[in-house]
């Protein structure tokens, strides 16, 4: 809890006991599935929950924001925020069912009443929301054209409603397309670990 705390001191009580409950239950569940990468497991707080947290530092999300966790896997970035944000709704979407129940059941022992969960493809979501989340999940252009459809065309926050990713690396190929739309934002002008350095939020209005 350490990394988490210094960056977000404002957290109440209930928050720090399901931040820190994420940090046994995790490792607990990785030990039965393939979760997390086992060699990085021990990275689990800062690689995971803080990054998953760097979408905080880049828009506060307004009460009763609606947000979809395309690709949610195991529960990342969805689970964090979903603590961090509980007048905030998250669904969480997955193919790989044994991964989804992974969240799901980490969802229900720390108490989150803020998520509902699918399994299945994104092409089976209904609904509408105010942004789509994911965590290095897939290419932005083959992203964009399965995503735009759930994005609300009324926008309730400070930026417009549209897609966020967490991604790493050189983005300069995958974003050419939507250059003029698109915003990458640097998390390491958040958060001074050595992970963070090549990683970044990818921000498109849709």
């Amino acid at each position: 809890m350490e990394h988490i705390l210094k960056y977000f001191p404002e957290l109440t009580e209930t928050q720090r006991n399901q931040m820190a409950a994420l940090e046994t239950l995790y490792p607990e569940w990785n030990a039965k599935i393939n979760v997390i990468s086992r060699k990085d497991i021990d990275n689990l707080e800062v690689n995971h929950i803080l990054h998953s947290l760097g979408l905080v530092k880049f828009v506060k999300f307004m009460p009763d924001t609606r947000i979809l966790d395309f690709g949610t896997g195991g529960g990342l970035p969805g689970i964090p925020l979903a603590i961090y944000y509980p007048e905030v709704t998250f669904h969480l979407v997955d193919r790989i069912g044994k991964k989804l129940k992974v969240a799901q059941d980490i969802a229900e022992r720390i108490g989150l009443t803020n998520v509902t969960f699918q399994h299945g493809d994104i092409k089976e979501v209904k609904g509408k929301f105010d942004f789509v989340v994911s965590r290095a999940v897939m290419d932005l252009g083959d992203m964009v054209p399965l995503v735009k459809r759930f994005i609300d065309s009324e926008d309730r926050n400070a930026i417009p409603n549209g897609l966020l990713c967490l991604k790493g690396g050189d983005l300069t190929g995958e974003v050419q397309k939507y250059k003029k739309q698109v915003l990458i934002d640097e998390l390491s002008s958040y958060f001074k670990e050595d992970f963070f350095k090549t990683k970044k939020i990818l921000y498109l209005p849709l």
